[in-house]
């Protein structure tokens, strides 16, 4: 992981997902967007963004057609960075019968925008067996930024009760260690997945389920996640890691 150009920090801090200091965001101003950052060499058009913050807030959008009637639309959700800037817009591409069908475990395409409207990230996995009994159909998700060109995945680790995951780059090198809580569902407190080194000895970042109260939590499927990883972890691994979210 060293290659990819941070160190691992042990983060020690109980419970919740906790904000990391804030290191060259942008000031809050009267725009709702991220202000865009100037073209940066070897790096994927559209990922500039993430190289000036090390938090993406990511919030699931309430569809009344869904909440109503149970019928399962196509999600979208908003990219945000700590100061409540959007980042990017994120949309699932996957037909009605799919989604229907198939629930949770449905193959899926998720495209992420940036302010401009062009689709920089692009996230895709397949049909997978969501049982932890069927070490053969795991998940995993692959990550192309741009549009095309794969950056990295996102792998399913075998485990009899604690979900854990692979993020490999383009090379299927292992990069990072996720974990999970053996029980992923939790009442009045958020749900933590920490990012850890490839020995899993340092956590260097954290992936939350957010609490969102108890009547949006019983009524609807809509999740709030936060991501925290070091700012100067590679844009890619960053990508990859909001990938992870995603499959999470």
């Amino acid at each position: 992981a060293g290659t990819y150009g941070f160190q691992t920090q042990p983060m020690g801090v109980p419970g919740g997902f906790v904000v990391p200091p804030v290191q060259n965001q942008p000031t809050m101003d009267r725009k709702i967007w991220m202000p865009i950052p100037p073209s940066i060499p070897n790096c994927p058009p559209g990922l500039e963004y993430l190289t000036q913050i090390d938090q993406v807030l990511i919030h699931q959008q309430l569809e009344l057609l869904e909440i109503v009637t149970g019928f399962e639309e196509n999600n979208k959700y908003e990219l945000k960075n700590a100061l409540g800037q959007k980042v990017y817009f994120a949309a699932e591409d996957t037909d009605c019968l799919t989604r229907n069908c198939c629930g949770p475990s449905r193959p899926f395409t998720i495209r992420i925008m940036d302010n401009l409207g062009r689709e920089v990230i692009t996230l895709q996995r397949p049909l997978r067996c969501s049982m932890c009994c069927c070490p053969c159909c795991l998940q995993e998700l692959e990550v192309q930024a741009p549009p095309g060109k794969t950056i990295g995945y996102v792998v399913q680790n075998w485990h009899v009760c604690l979900p854990k995951f692979t993020i490999q780059d383009e090379k299927r090198m292992d990069i990072l260690k996720i974990t999970g809580p053996c029980v992923v569902c939790r009442c009045c407190e958020d749900v933590n997945f920490e990012v850890k080194s490839v020995d899993e000895t340092c956590t260097v970042g954290r992936i939350s389920k957010q609490w969102t109260g108890l009547v949006q939590e019983m009524f609807t499927d809509t999740d709030n996640f936060g991501i925290s990883f070091p700012i100067d972890l590679d844009v890619k691994m960053k990508a990859v890691m909001i990938g992870a979210c995603f499959l999470i």
